[in-house]
């Protein structure tokens, strides 16, 4: 008998061949009017659905296909020479697969700070509106609420804080370090 929380095998299988549509997705900062990305877990097939993030090795092969972008897990050892790749990508999804994984975190500011890359970085997956605040400071500007997280929480949240102490990838200077400049 299989365990209460752990889906059998055949739910696994069909999540993985069908692109995940999401409805709640936050664009720098506000509900997106629209959605056209889809998202497809799939690392053998190309979904029909277009434009679409997909796995980094699928992505890898179809480079030239401009309604593509990748798809990073959380486990992807970003290095220089991946990160150059990265660079001619549109956009970059970064996988969440539980909201106790923070590697994502790690990968997006690590491709904002140290590789330079500018285009979008969306949070996928296990995202819930406490951890917005967070994946903004780092390097996140698109995130595609779970479905049984409330948009308006979402807006909530990500306007609660107004004075950041530490820095981070859009202020890059502590707070004293701010208020001592102003001093001067």
């Amino acid at each position: 008998m299989p365990k209460p929380n752990k889906p059998d095998e055949a739910q696994v299988e069909a999540v993985e061949q069908t692109p995940v549509h999401v409805d709640h997705l936050i664009s720098n900062g506000e509900l997106a009017t629209e959605n056209a990305w889809c998202v497809s877990y799939d690392e053998d097939a190309l979904p029909e659905q277009r434009p679409a993030f997909v796995p980094l090795s699928l992505w890898q092969s179809y480079q030239e296909d401009a309604e593509l972008a990748p798809l990073l897990m959380s486990d992807t050892e970003l290095n220089p020479e991946l990160a150059a790749e990265l660079s001619k990508a549109l956009a970059i999804a970064i996988d969440f697969p539980a909201f106790t994984d923070g590697r994502g975190y790690t990968i997006a500011r690590l491709l904002r700070e140290r590789y330079g890359y500018s285009g979008e970085v969306r949070a996928v997956g296990d995202v819930l509106v406490d951890q917005l605040e967070y994946m903004r400071r780092c390097g996140f500007s698109a995130m595609a609420l779970r479905d049984d997280q409330h948009p308006e929480d979402a807006l909530r949240a990500l306007s609660f804080i107004s004075v950041r102490y530490q820095p981070d990838v859009e202020e890059r200077q502590a707070l004293f370090e701010r208020r001592l400049a102003g001093d001067k």
